[in-house]
């Protein structure tokens, strides 16, 4: 399944990323997760929250810049090798990632959170399926 990302396009200002995290919680909207891509002069902060489009718009009305996309989250084992393996999967099907974040805590104990975005979701999510990798739903990333 398909997960909705939000992705908010901040200045590298003193101050942005707190307002927006400021913002989510005065909205009771929970961050599962976050990468933040920066340069100079901005950043994109990619964000799971269990409220995409309720977020996207709290966002927008307070000036941020905000889009919603869909990405892809699984879970893999938690060890040397764990994540070479999936990306193998992709790999030797054509799969192109675009860009992925990872990180421990989210999931049981052995095993990592990936989220990541691809070109082709439809067609990953299937060779993901047949290959038996624990593509997560948003009820169980939420949740």
């Amino acid at each position: 399944m398909l997960i909705k990302q939000i992705s908010i396009f901040l200045e590298n200002k003193l101050g942005r990323l707190a307002k927006v995290t400021r913002i989510l919680g005065e909205n009771n909207i929970d961050i599962c997760a976050l990468s933040v891509a920066d340069t100079t002069d901005f950043g994109i902060l990619r964000l799971i929250v269990d409220r995409p489009d309720e977020a996207k718009q709290v966002l927008a009305d307070n000036g941020f810049t905000v889009s919603i996309n869909d990405v892809i989250a699984i879970e893999v084992e938690d060890k040397p090798g764990g994540l070479a393996k999936t990306l193998s999967v992709l790999d030797d099907k054509g799969i192109s990632i675009e860009y992925m974040y990872a990180f421990v805590g989210n999931s049981n104990s052995n095993n990592a959170l990936v989220i990541f975005r691809v070109e082709q979701p439809e067609r990953a999510l299937e060779i993901l399926k047949n290959e038996d990798v624990h593509v997560k739903s948003p009820e169980e990333l939420y949740g």
